[in-house]
Protein backbone atom coordinates (compact mmCIF):
# COMPACT_ATOMS: atom_id res chain seq x y z
CA UNK A 1 0.00 0.00 0.00
CA UNK A 2 1.70 3.59 -1.11
CA UNK A 3 1.50 5.39 2.22
CA UNK A 4 2.45 9.26 2.04
CA UNK A 5 4.77 10.50 5.11
CA UNK A 6 4.13 13.84 6.26
CA UNK A 7 7.13 15.87 8.01
CA UNK A 8 10.71 15.11 8.89
CA UNK A 9 13.51 13.98 6.16
CA UNK A 10 10.68 12.11 4.20
CA UNK A 11 8.14 14.49 3.51
CA UNK A 12 6.43 15.06 0.64
CA UNK A 13 7.19 11.16 -0.20
CA UNK A 14 4.91 8.08 -0.83
CA UNK A 15 6.67 4.59 0.03
CA UNK A 16 4.91 1.41 -0.22
CA UNK A 17 4.27 0.11 3.64
CA UNK A 18 3.40 -3.53 3.98
CA UNK A 19 0.13 -4.13 6.01
CA UNK A 20 -0.34 -6.52 8.52
CA UNK A 21 -3.24 -9.10 8.82
CA UNK A 22 -5.72 -6.70 8.80
CA UNK A 23 -5.32 -4.99 6.17
CA UNK A 24 -3.50 -1.95 8.28
CA UNK A 25 0.33 -0.60 8.28
CA UNK A 26 2.38 -0.57 11.64
CA UNK A 27 1.27 1.86 13.96
CA UNK A 28 5.18 3.29 14.21
CA UNK A 29 7.46 3.07 11.17
CA UNK A 30 11.16 4.21 12.13
CA UNK A 31 14.26 4.86 9.71
CA UNK A 32 17.68 4.24 10.87
CA UNK A 33 19.97 6.50 9.43
CA UNK A 34 23.65 5.40 9.83
CA UNK A 35 25.96 7.83 11.36
CA UNK A 36 28.69 8.90 8.93
CA UNK A 37 32.29 9.04 11.71
CA UNK A 38 30.61 5.15 12.40
CA UNK A 39 28.25 5.98 15.70
CA UNK A 40 25.15 4.89 16.60
CA UNK A 41 22.18 5.75 13.84
CA UNK A 42 20.12 8.25 14.02
CA UNK A 43 16.28 6.93 13.77
CA UNK A 44 13.75 9.00 12.72
CA UNK A 45 9.95 7.87 13.93
CA UNK A 46 6.77 8.18 12.39
CA UNK A 47 3.60 7.58 14.01
CA UNK A 48 0.21 6.53 11.58
CA UNK A 49 -2.63 8.95 11.76
CA UNK A 50 -5.57 9.17 8.99
CA UNK A 51 -4.96 10.74 6.33
CA UNK A 52 -8.27 12.58 5.84
CA UNK A 53 -12.32 11.59 5.60
CA UNK A 54 -15.04 10.98 2.83
CA UNK A 55 -17.37 14.14 2.92
CA UNK A 56 -20.63 12.41 2.80
CA UNK A 57 -20.36 9.53 5.00
CA UNK A 58 -17.19 10.76 7.02
CA UNK A 59 -15.47 7.39 5.77
CA UNK A 60 -11.77 7.35 6.33
CA UNK A 61 -9.51 7.77 3.22
CA UNK A 62 -6.69 5.45 4.27
CA UNK A 63 -3.32 6.44 6.29
CA UNK A 64 -0.82 8.88 6.47
CA UNK A 65 2.86 8.71 8.57
CA UNK A 66 3.13 11.57 10.43
CA UNK A 67 6.67 12.62 11.92
CA UNK A 68 7.36 12.30 15.33
CA UNK A 69 10.49 14.16 16.51
CA UNK A 70 10.84 12.88 20.24
CA UNK A 71 10.89 9.60 18.95
CA UNK A 72 8.70 6.45 20.11
CA UNK A 73 6.89 6.60 23.48
CA UNK A 74 7.37 4.16 25.87
CA UNK A 75 5.16 1.72 26.23
CA UNK A 76 3.71 0.08 29.52
CA UNK A 77 0.98 -2.72 29.97
CA UNK A 78 -2.14 -1.46 32.07
CA UNK A 79 -3.78 -4.58 33.56
CA UNK A 80 -7.13 -3.90 35.21
CA UNK A 81 -5.81 -5.23 38.46
CA UNK A 82 -2.61 -2.81 38.88
CA UNK A 83 -2.81 -0.18 40.90
CA UNK A 84 -2.66 3.56 39.10
CA UNK A 85 1.27 4.89 39.19
CA UNK A 86 2.36 1.94 40.75
CA UNK A 87 4.37 -0.94 39.73
CA UNK A 88 5.47 -4.35 40.61
CA UNK A 89 5.28 -4.97 44.61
Amino acid sequence: MDTPFVGGPLDGRVLPVLTGPTGHPPKWYEIPVPDADGGPPTVHTYRRAPAGYTKRLGLQRGWKYEYVAEGREPRTLKWPWSKPGGGAR
